[in-house]
């Protein structure tokens, strides 16, 4: 039979290019400016909470989870830390690949690169668009390209929004000559894999909290004390991965977190439920589901912490909360997508009960906008302008724009797979 379906026979070859770290409301900035005048409006895409790279694009492209949130990850099978900064020296090996989405790549930075971009962002960025370009006019014609520009990301966190600015103008330029040369036979889709608070930020030490309260924080948890703890850091961002030696001290744990100065929430499984506490108060979270439908319950224990009383009795006023006060997956997915935690119930939830990394963490950390845990010779290092990582709307809000179709208002990055790959 004949496959009808390639490029240029029932569709317009594609140019996939996702622009590390740009959030959406600097892309409707660079529009409002006159840049890619050539595509549509550009789509909120929602990043799964941690907001971090390879979770994000693991879930876009359904690809095969990472180990970890992080190159530093902690490995439940070992009992220990692995990964780190070894995963940036050398060759680019099979080992070094966190996700087969990285295997559908027609372009990435050379290994050192990701590393680089965080010390000599302008210097990374110009080398990279130059790569990328030469690599696409040299590639085949009649198949989809798919190419990562990581620079964007090193740009922000190091030099904020007016330095991406002027790359972002940059890069216009070239898809304009690409748009020329390629005709109407080639669309661009062009998308991030996470947003960013755009603000300066500073450390939460979370480790200081925790051994005031009796915990011990080690690389290992093989044969050590039940009230030890494991925090992978290493980046400089705005959410904390929390494993523990004995589950029994899970709540106490993160009841000590939400103590540290900077911590928005902390959540973590309680049965087949997700219990959520920050300083505001406690919630539950809730999931039910059936052949038909899915949905969610939040049950505001104290203080309504996700902010989301108002709209339970919007729900209910309109019909769409059930006796037991659940409502459907896409009832709250409507009215609150745009929300401070934008889509917090499914988002949350699955954050702890799907397979967004291979190792789970006993408890996930969301920091507030301006704060970022990570390692802290890092810290000394740059200049932290701007990061990810958490759940709150600067971080969640990616962007998704098209040359060619119109697209939703806003899409989740695990509803984004047909847009991207269809």
């Amino acid at each position: 039979m004949q496959d009808n379906s390639r490029p240029g026979k029932s569709r317009p070859r594609r140019l996939l290019l996702c622009l590390d770290g740009v959030p959406h409301k600097l892309i409707e900035a660079a529009k409002s400016r006159g840049l890619f005048g050539g595509f549509g409006p550009p789509t909120r895409l929602l990043s799964p909470f941690p907001t971090m790279t390879n979770v994000a694009l693991s879930a876009m492209f359904d690809a095969s989870p990472p180990a970890g949130y992080e190159s530093l990850y902690f490995d439940r099978r070992a009992g220990e830390l692995r990964g780190g900064i070894r995963k940036y020296l050398g060759r680019r090996t099979p080992d070094k690949i966190p996700s087969s989405y990285m295997d559908d790549l027609d372009y990435q930075e050379p290994l050192p690169f990701e590393f680089l971009v965080y010390v000599a962002p302008d210097r990374v960025w110009r080398a990279d668009m130059q790569r990328f370009r030469e690599r696409f006019g040299a590639a085949p014609q009649n198949r989809d390209y798919f190419a990562f520009l990581k620079g964007t990301d090193g740009l922000l966190h190091g030099q904020g929004p007016a330095r991406l600015g002027i790359a972002l103008e940059s890069l216009d330029k070239i898809l304009n000559e690409i748009q020329k040369s390629c005709g109407n036979e080639t669309e661009i889709v062009m998308f991030s894999d996470h947003g960013m608070n755009l603000e300066e930020n500073r450390r939460v030490d979370l480790a200081t909290t925790l051994r005031r309260q009796g915990f011990q924080i080690v690389p290992r948890l093989t044969g050590k004390p039940r009230r030890a703890l494991s925090i992978p850091a290493f980046g400089l961002c705005s959410y904390a991965a929390i494993y523990c030696g004995d589950n029994e001290f899970v709540p106490e744990a993160a009841s000590g977190i939400i103590q540290t100065p900077g911590v928005d929430f902390a959540v973590f499984r309680d049965g087949l439920d997700i219990v959520l506490e920050s300083s505001h108060g406690a919630a539950r979270i809730e999931r039910r589901a059936n052949r038909q439908t899915v949905s969610y319950r939040y049950v505001n224990l104290s203080g309504d912490p996700l902010e989301l009383d108002k709209t339970v009795k919007i729900l209910q006023h309109e019909g769409k909360l059930g006796e037991q006060g659940f409502a459907a997956d896409s009832a709250w997915f409507e009215k609150i997508n745009s929300h401070r935690y934008p889509d917090a119930l499914a988002n949350i939830y699955a954050s702890l009960f799907t397979a967004r990394v291979r190792h789970t963490a006993d408890i996930l950390v969301s920091l507030k906008d301006g704060f970022y845990y990570g390692w802290s010779p890092f810290g000394r290092m740059i200049r932290l302008a701007a990061t990810h990582g958490n759940a709150l709307r600067s971080s969640s809000n990616a962007f998704l724009m098209s040359t060619h179709r119109e697209l939703p208002d806003c899409v989740r990055a695990d509803d984004a797979r047909v847009l991207l790959k269809g």
